[in-house]
């Protein structure tokens, strides 16, 4: 694993297609921003695991919007 620090407003890339920027830090919760592709998929580790957990392979097969909205529903959030 590679571990950097970063400060408000400063970023890393992540090959040349996807961005992580630093928006701000409060106190132990830090705002990200990541600027990826439309094609490749980002996902808050709770739902990636959600979507996996259902389909038992892998959402690639599936339509992941779907995946997406119906693991929002089961964790009570909106999409």
């Amino acid at each position: 694993m590679l571990v950097l620090t970063r400060k408000s407003n400063q970023s890393i890339m992540i090959g040349d297609d996807i961005e992580v920027l630093v928006l701000s830090v409060m106190g132990d919760k830090v705002r990200i921003g990541i600027q990826a592709p439309q094609e490749v998929p980002v996902f808050r580790t709770e739902i990636y695991e959600e979507i996996h957990r259902k389909d038992g392979k892998g959402a690639a097969e599936k339509d992941v919007r779907g995946e997406v909205s119906d693991a929002l529903r089961e964790l009570g959030e909106d999409s």
